[in-house]
């Protein structure tokens, strides 16, 4: 008969027992390139930015966001549609703050239809291509 060193009769010693464990570590996640938008898309973006600014800044800093390492007339003309933006924003501010005197309203209600038509003209420059700059624009994100 054999014995083994450990003084048992031919049993292993780790039966029975589970296996150290080790401590969970997740798998490292894999970057992703973006994948660069198509003309169309490109265009199709960059209108979107213009268009949103009737709501507010909101979409227009979304779309750059989202969109700026993908295509290069998005990301130019959603920086212009989100720098006119801030800028009615700012307005906007000084509108409330001015209601006080009874002015504010006015400039409220001028800075909206302006907002409206300008945004409009962008979406429509945008759609075929072409780059739109507003006439007045605080120029904050470069």
């Amino acid at each position: 008969m054999m014995s083994n060193s450990t003084g048992n009769s031919g049993e292993d010693p780790n039966l029975g027992q589970r296996p150290p464990q080790q401590p969970y570590q997740p798998a490292a996640p894999t970057p992703v390139a973006a994948v660069p938008l198509t003309e169309t898309e490109d265009r199709q973006w960059a209108s979107f930015a213009h268009l949103g600014g009737i709501i507010s800044f909101l979409p227009s800093l979304i779309i750059w966001l989202v969109f700026k390492d993908r295509g290069r007339f998005t990301d130019q003309e959603a920086k212009e549609a989100l720098n006119f933006q801030i800028t009615i924003a700012i307005i906007y501010v000084i509108g409330w703050i001015l209601t006080v005197v009874l002015i504010g309203g006015l400039i409220n209600l001028a800075a909206f239809v302006v907002s409206i038509i300008f945004s409009v003209l962008g979406f429509l420059k945008a759609k075929d291509g072409q780059a739109y700059r507003y006439p007045f624009a605080l120029r904050l994100i470069k």
